[in-house]
């Protein structure tokens, strides 16, 4: 709207966000979205923004409003590398070159999302369903594990659990602790949604989003460690140390640094949030706001002080 332009929101409309009130609502499940296709072309978009694309059909609803929009934007996620098979060993081989361009190999074989079914969630088919139509251009934006208010997964939390309940120590895997992680604040992510939007020069384009360092895993503890004003330390040990939650599932031998260079040249990407004040910004939503309910079962103080002891912390 800052920028001028008029916006419609189709939604379900069970949540209520601080939107200006210029915005207007479309309440509807996407489960019925053909159902809104027609109320929804008179409304002539010159762009439509598809931003809950998971499922490899949901990619066709950009592409019903060909003839009226000019162009589409689906959000995508750095997950469709053939690099996120190799981590999860779905499809084995040797590590994958970095950094991850846009024209990097993509996977071949679904992998689950915390919040979906492996067979349902499926952002590789998502954007070939997007881009089918030669004849209507759609820009993919593949965004990376963004963290931030209303951050679902919360995935800051195992972290600050630890540090808000006076922990001295927070083990890490040694194989996790130097693994690199693409990762994003949700304002700047949402800074290259609104850039894809407003520059028509980025039709049909493709886009990695991303922070351009990809920290490891103990930088990045450190970094929330730092920002949330704990005094502890970061402590590596062997996965047959540490207790069964703390072990890697994942093949580390494959770290997943993505390059964003391409939206930026293109686009005038840069990150809008100090990436200490990103931090700041999202520890404070996360204590206000944690996962409901909290697993205790990966937070056995107890095993952890073991460990710990028999490291001679």
């Amino acid at each position: 709207m800052k920028l001028g332009h008029e916006v419609t929101l189709f939604h379900r409309g069970e949540t209520k966000a601080d939107l200006p009130v210029s915005v207007e609502h479309v309440h509807g499940d996407f489960a019925s979205f053909d159902q809104f296709v027609p109320e929804l072309r008179e409304r002539e978009p010159d762009v439509v923004v598809d931003m809950w694309a998971v499922r490899q059909h949901d990619g066709r609803r950009v592409r019903s409003f060909k003839g009226i929009a000019e162009r589409g934007v689906v959000l995508s996620s750095v997950d469709v590398y053939r690099a996120f098979g190799r981590i999860h060993r779905s499809e084995p081989g040797e590590p994958d070159p970095l950094p991850l361009t846009e024209l990097s190999a993509l996977r071949e074989k679904p992998v689950g999302s915390p919040w979906y079914d492996p067979l349902d969630y499926n952002k590789t088919g998502v954007e070939l369903e997007a881009r089918a139509d030669p004849d209507f251009p759609v820009t993919i934006l593949r965004l990376p594990a963004t963290h931030g208010p209303g951050d679902i997964g919360h995935r800051l939390h195992p972290y600050l659990k630890r540090m808000a309940d006076g922990r001295r120590a927070i083990l890490l895997d040694k194989d996790v602790a130097r693994w690199r992680w693409a990762r994003g604040y949700v304002e700047d992510v949402a800074h290259a949604v609104c850039l894809a939007v407003d520059d028509p020069c980025s039709a049909g384009r493709i886009y990695n989003v991303a922070d351009e360092i990809a920290y490891s895993e103990a930088e990045w503890v450190g970094l929330i460690g730092n920002a949330m004003g704990w005094s502890g330390e970061v402590v590596i040990a062997s996965a047959d140390g540490l207790p069964e939650y703390l072990r890697s599932k994942i093949d580390t031998a494959q770290d997943y640094v993505v390059d964003s260079s391409r939206v930026r040249s293109e686009l005038g990407y840069a990150e809008m949030a100090d990436g200490a004040e990103a931090l700041r910004r999202t520890i404070e939503w996360e204590l206000a706001n944690p996962p409901d309910p909290v697993d205790e079962n990966v937070f056995d103080y107890a095993a952890e002080d073991v460990t710990l002891a028999h490291l001679g912390r």
